[in-house]
């Protein structure tokens, strides 16, 4: 699947307010300073995984690009910070005429990191950087957490066949968001229209509980649903008694029947004795799909079942119990003068209990052993060493002004598969540790 190619709509609507307050007084107390054109590096990255996670995924880029894209303040934006009295005249004047025209750099999506990755750096004037603070954070975070929770249940399905169906759990439009997510961590499609429409990614659905109660015998439901969807349906069999349901519905599709769908229960039990009986009903080619409340430990749980395919809502969207990546945006250097020569001098913030940053623009590469398998982090601000300079994780996103990196959704998603590969046997344990490889200053 190539959404590049595929003609889908890929504008949103203006940015420009998807941000916090004070980085708008911030731009004009600078331009006020005369310290807004000076050169700056900002920085987005975390101190941290979440506790026990043993890497991070990075996702949301390609909705970062779409967001720079986007932010724009027009007449209504500015109206309404005018009639707030959020910033001064002169401020409205410039912010009417912004377009970012600084540079991006970044991990690419589907790549892992880990604390201290210099997951997106945004280069330009303090001002035009400073106002997509919130922006960038906001999809980064949210994305990042949804394709970690993806790519853990990934590793826990074992190749088996993972469906998102978190919309009814979340935001209306998060959820849009999270399905793309989902999709670059491992999912194989949705059930969210939406985000089949906005990203190409493949959906799929059939039928609920109320569909089977709204008939007068389970039997016309399913009879319903096969002579509208054909024999290659899935069928939803624990609204009443599951055994008699399987009965009846391969009575009604025939051997030929897609798959039947256990919603409820004791899954590992249920679906043992649904693969027994379909068998015994020459129904040998019928896949079995689980739902409720799934999560990459009931997942695992499953491993030894007769299980085709996994549906997740709740747990993936909200990030399995984390739904945050804790990204911060830093300003990492800056110009000592608006010059565009002027040389660039690191900085960073001195602060007790775990919040200190460090200075400086990043580079980042990852060392690898002997059989290729990644064993550290390595991150500095001087010369990259020759023996890491074809191991760089830095890539140009946006020059200029101008996206440089759109790329298909299937790009981020096989390159995850690759990245995961690519780290210690250890990373897929689910079971709580550390990050899977140091972090190394040089």
């Amino acid at each position: 699947m190539n959404t590049a190619d595929l003609g889908l709509p890929v504008d949103v609507p203006s940015t420009a307010l998807f941000t916090d307050q004070y980085e708008l007084t911030m731009l004009e107390a600078a331009l006020k300073a005369g310290t807004a054109d000076r050169r700056s590096v900002f920085e987005v990255f975390t101190r941290r995984l979440p506790e026990g996670r043993r890497y991070g995924v990075v996702a949301g880029t390609g909705r970062v690009l779409d967001a720079v894209e986007n932010f724009r303040f027009d007449s209504g934006v500015l109206g309404f910070l005018r009639d707030r009295a959020i910033v001064d005249e002169a401020t409205l004047q410039w912010l009417a005429d912004y377009r970012f025209n600084g540079d991006i750099w970044g991990y690419p999506e589907g790549e892992v990191y880990f604390p201290g990755s210099p997951i997106m750096r945004v280069e330009g004037t303090f001002a035009e950087c400073v106002l997509l603070e919130t922006v960038i954070l906001s999809i980064l975070n949210h994305d990042s957490a949804v394709a970690a929770a993806a790519s853990r249940m990934a590793v826990a399905a074992g190749g088996r066949r993972l469906v998102e169906m978190g919309a009814r759990r979340t935001h209306e439009l998060a959820a849009v968001a999270a399905a793309r997510a989902a999709y670059v961590g491992g999912f194989s499609s949705t059930s969210d229209l939406a985000a089949g429409f906005r990203y190409g990614i493949p959906t799929v659905g059939t039928s609920a509980h109320a569909f089977t109660l709204l008939h007068d015998s389970e039997r016309d439901a399913f009879r319903a649903q096969v002579a509208t969807l054909g024999r290659g349906t899935t069928l939803l069999v624990d609204t009443y008694d599951v055994a008699e349901a399987v009965r009846t519905a391969v009575d009604v599709a025939g051997t030929q029947l897609g798959a039947v769908r256990i919603d409820s229960g004791d899954l590992l039990l249920m679906a043992h004795r649904v693969r027994q009986q379909l068998d015994e009903l020459g129904a040998t080619r019928t896949r079995i799909v689980v739902t409720s409340d799934l999560d990459e430990y009931a997942i695992a749980s499953l491993a030894a079942a007769p299980v085709d395919a996994y549906g997740v809502g709740t747990q993936l969207v909200t990030g399995s119990g984390h739904p945050t990546c804790s990204m911060v945006y830093k300003l990492v250097a800056r110009a000592q003068s608006t010059d565009p020569k002027a040389p660039l001098v690191p900085v960073a913030k001195k602060a007790r209990g775990g919040k200190t940053s460090i200075g400086g623009r990043k580079w980042a590469a990852r060392r690898v052993d002997e059989d290729g398998v990644a064993e550290a982090e390595v991150l500095g601000t001087g010369p990259v060493p020759a023996k890491l300079s074809g191991r760089q994780l830095v890539v140009e996103l946006m020059k200029g002004g101008e996206v440089v990196a759109r790329e298909p959704l299937d790009a981020a998603r096989d390159r995850h598969i690759a990245a995961r590969a690519g780290l210690p046997m250890s990373a897929i344990q689910l079971s709580r540790g550390e990050p899977v490889i140091p972090t190394e200053y040089v």
